[in-house]
């Protein structure tokens, strides 16, 4: 029988294996009875601040093993663990914490200088998560918490309880938070581990995904709650990530695209020792198919595509190591997002009618799920908007914002609905023409978006990033689309630009390209 809240997840394995090996850090090593003991101490920290249910109990840190010892001790007062995203400007991480009502906040003394800055008025003691704090007048984690006894306040959850509040990036507004329960975390992180092949204590994690990101959170539960053990890095470095992997005997990862890629760019990697490495999971963005082909050959392991979102708790489809078949009979389903997980329901819809349509036909994604989230923290009209059907036994229906199409049960994914270019009545999406691009040998990244056209209402524009010491022109760049693509599709124009603009969490940020073009527009497509 799977554990239905975190709690019970990390008391079983306290009994179950008190001396195997958790976490590995750079500075210590925990046992999974020092994350329960630890855990109740700072639980009974929490308790002695008078913080029990629904208080949001904030970490702004890159240390993860400390963060799920807050996390945990947040779920053993009924309090709900929130962390907040270490990238953000001071303006964004006050209205974070204040949106939140933070009661208690961690902090590396990295990002201490925010504080200055800052007012949360419902705050009631931070603490700096690393010695390097001194003098910062900020009581330090590990000494503030030893002054309490590892005693287990008992709190039973509810599986339905908010366990975790994680937020959206904000990219068309304010900041939402996504309250996550703890049914939510424990199912989908049993997926997790069912798509991924990880298998308890036989196997070893590595994870230096950002704890505020749902696959960095999942990432750090999950073998948690298998019995695994998991290496954990506050930063990714390439070059130390690959040495990790063969002296710790790493059988499964996730990682970005970029990482990826980084890690194939850096010097020795196909000398590395990638023997134990099992599987990568990876997800996030989209990756270019000669990404896919090249990581496959140089680290030799099985391959597992991930689409999911923050408000599922993570992941919706998955495309099978199977099928990644690279110069094979299956390799076009490499352009694929995969198939719907065994939890997953899935329909493509006429974004404007909320009518299904038929195989093959492009419209708005939407899923239904137990692990969708209970819904936008104090934000009932946008909760609404994303369930327009309401709740039913299965989850309810939940609008994705991401435009895609089903064929023969896989998903392919083209953009958000936003992103989509009309011209001359055809739609366009951008990342179809993006994929195309990133072929091109002086392309480094690239972003598609639509500007005014006085004959077609919109055209396609690339702005493009060259690769260091690259070089190639506009004429060049849309005559190799057009080798690719049908001529409808391919840009009409190219910027050649430093760099692209994203937001904290890294997240593209077309608007800010669309903006000089449709400043004097009278319609906005943004």
């Amino acid at each position: 029988m799977r554990d239905t809240t975190l709690t019970e997840a990390v008391r079983r394995q306290s009994r179950e294996r008190p001396g195997d090996t958790a976490f590995i850090t750079p500075e210590r090593t925990w046992t999974f009875a020092q994350i329960h003991e630890e855990s109740s101490r700072v639980a009974q920290g929490l308790a002695s601040l008078g913080i029990g249910p629904g208080d949001r109990v904030a970490c702004l840190t890159k240390q993860t093993d400390r963060a799920v010892v807050l996390l945990m001790a947040a779920c053993k007062v009924g309090a709900v663990g929130m962390p907040v995203n270490w990238r953000l400007a001071p303006p964004e991480i006050e209205y974070v914490l204040n949106n939140g009502e933070a009661r208690f906040l961690m902090i590396d003394e990295v990002f201490q200088e925010a504080l200055a800055r800052i007012s949360v008025p419902s705050l009631r003691l931070t603490v700096a998560s690393d010695a390097k704090a001194d003098g910062k007048n900020l009581p330090l984690f590990d000494a503030w918490r030893a002054g309490f006894q590892p005693e287990d306040p008992g709190h039973e959850a509810n599986p339905d309880d908010t366990a975790l509040q994680l937020f959206s990036s904000g990219t068309t507004g304010l900041p939402k938070g996504i309250e996550l329960t703890h049914a939510n975390l424990t199912l989908m992180n049993e997926l997790y581990a069912e798509s991924t092949g990880f298998d308890g204590a036989r196997s070893v994690f590595f994870n230096a995904l950002p704890i505020f990101h749902i696959a960095g959170i999942n990432s750090a539960f999950m073998p948690l709650i298998e019995g695994g053990r998991n290496l954990l890095l506050p930063d990714f470095d390439p070059a130390r990530v690959i040495a990790a992997i063969g002296e710790h005997r790493v059988s499964h990862t996730f990682l970005v695209p970029a990482m990826m890629l980084f890690m194939l760019q850096t010097p020795g990697v196909e000398k590395a020792d990638f023997s134990s490495l099992e599987l990568i999971a990876y997800g996030g963005s989209p990756a270019g198919e000669k990404l896919m082909i090249d990581a496959q050959r140089v680290f030799g392991c099985k391959l597992l595509q991930i689409y999911g979102m923050t408000e599922a708790a993570g992941t919706l489809t998955a495309l099978s190591p199977e099928d990644h078949d690279p110069g094979g009979a299956r390799a076009h389903l490499l352009r694929s997002a995969g198939k719907p997980i065994r939890s997953v329901d899935m329909r493509i819809v006429d974004p404007g009618t909320l009518e299904e349509v038929g195989e093959g036909e492009v419209g708005e994604v939407v899923v239904r799920a137990l692990h969708n989230m209970k819904g936008y923290w104090r934000n009932p009209r946008a909760t609404a908007e994303v369930f327009p059907h309401g709740r039913d036994e299965r989850g309810g229906w939940m609008r994705t914002g991401d435009a895609g199409y089903l064929r023969e049960g896989y998903l392919y994914i083209h953009d958000r609905i936003k992103d989509m270019i009309i011209s001359g009545g055809e739609n366009i999406y951008p990342a179809e023409v993006e994929n195309a691009l990133s072929y091109h040998p002086a392309v480094a990244e690239c972003a598609v978006i639509g500007v005014p056209d006085e004959k077609w209402g919109e055209a396609v524009k690339a702005c493009v990033v060259l690769k260091p010491n690259a070089s190639a022109d506009a004429r060049e760049i849309i005559t190799f689309t057009r080798e690719r693509l049908a001529h409808y599709k391919c840009p009409k124009s190219v910027d050649i630009v430093a760099a692209l603009p994203r937001n904290p969490s890294g997240k593209l940020l077309k608007r800010i390209l669309r903006e000089p073009y449709w400043k004097d527009a009278a319609r906005q497509v943004s």
